[in-house]
C-alpha cells in the first residue's frame, strides 16, 4: 500500500522497505541496459574513421602555440570549445559554457591515459584569459579568435584529436547534449527526485519545474561566477570596473 499527504508538497508515494527494493529492482533492469548500450556506442565510436586537420597556431598563455604543443607530449587532445560573445563583461558570456566547463577542472585521470585536455575559446585570448582566471579555471584556454576551420571554430562542444607523428587528427566530435558527458552536477541531479527541474522533463504533475536554463543564471551572473572571490553585483556604479575580474583583483 502507498500513501500520499495532498497538503504537502509533490513527491512520490511512501511505500515500505520492501516495495521500495522491489521497484528498485525494476529500474535496475533497465539501467544496466542502458549502461551496456552506452558501452556499444563507445565502442562503435571508437571504430569510426578520422579526419586529417590543419596543425593549426593558437594563441594561449605562452603566445602563439603550435598544435603538437597543446597536446603537451601526449598523442591524444580532449578540448571543450566555448563560445564567447565578443566585448562582453563576464556576467554576459554564455552560461551554458560556464555549466559545463565549470565540473571539469582536473585533467590528471586523462593525462595517465594519455590524454591532454583543454579549453578552446572562440574569443580573443586577452579578452578570454582574464574570464579564465577570474573564474580559476585550471585547463589552459587557447583562442581560435580568426580561426575559420570547423575542426576546431565554434562553441558548445567537445572535440577529440589524435597526433600522429607531425599529422593531427579529429576523431570525434559531440553534438547538443553531448556536452553533458562533464556536467557531473546536472548527472546528479538527474537522480534526485527532482531532477533538474526544467520544463522539458517528463516528471509526474506537480513536480517543480522552471523553464530550461534558467537555473543556469541568478540575479544577472551565471550561477558559478557567484562562487569566485571579490564577485560584485551586476548593477555596479557606472565608476567601478566593468568586469567582476577585475573588480576582485
Amino acid at each position: 500500500m502507498s500513501s500520499h499527504d495532498p497538503t504537502s508538497p509533490a513527491a512520490p508515494a511512501v511505500v515500505d522497505r520492501q516495495a521500495w527494493l522491489d521497484e528498485c529492482e525494476k529500474l535496475l533492469v533497465r539501467e544496466k541496459a542502458h549502461t551496456r548500450e552506452g558501452d556499444a556506442i563507445a565502442a562503435a565510436r571508437r571504430r569510426l574513421p578520422m579526419t586529417e586537420v590543419d596543425p593549426v597556431t593558437l594563441v594561449g598563455p605562452d603566445g602563439p602555440t603550435p598544435l603538437a604543443d597543446i597536446f603537451q607530449g601526449r598523442d591524444q587532445l580532449v578540448v571543450y570549445k566555448h563560445m564567447w560573445h565578443l566585448g562582453k563583461p563576464f556576467e554576459d558570456q554564455c552560461e551554458g559554457c560556464t555549466a559545463t566547463v565549470w565540473d571539469f577542472h582536473d585533467a590528471s585521470y586523462l593525462e595517465v591515459r594519455g590524454v591532454s585536455a583543454a579549453v578552446f575559446c572562440e574569443g580573443p585570448y586577452e579578452e578570454a584569459a582574464p574570464f579564465r582566471d577570474f573564474m580559476g579555471y585550471t585547463l589552459p584556454w587557447f583562442s581560435t579568435y580568426g580561426i575559420e576551420d570547423p575542426a576546431f571554430a565554434g562553441g558548445g562542444s567537445i572535440a577529440c584529436y589524435l597526433r600522429q607523428g607531425d599529422r593531427f587528427f579529429l576523431t570525434y566530435e559531440t553534438t547538443g547534449r553531448g556536452v553533458e558527458a562533464i556536467m557531473a552536477q546536472h548527472k546528479l541531479l538527474d537522480m534526485t527526485v527532482y531532477g533538474r527541474k526544467e520544463t522539458w522533463e517528463d516528471s509526474p504533475e506537480g513536480w517543480p519545474q522552471i523553464p530550461t536554463y534558467s537555473a543556469w543564471r541568478a540575479d544577472g551572473r551565471p550561477i558559478a561566477q557567484w562562487t569566485r572571490p571579490g564577485v560584485t553585483p551586476v548593477e555596479a556604479p557606472e565608476h567601478a570596473p566593468h568586469c567582476a575580474g577585475q573588480a576582485a583583483s
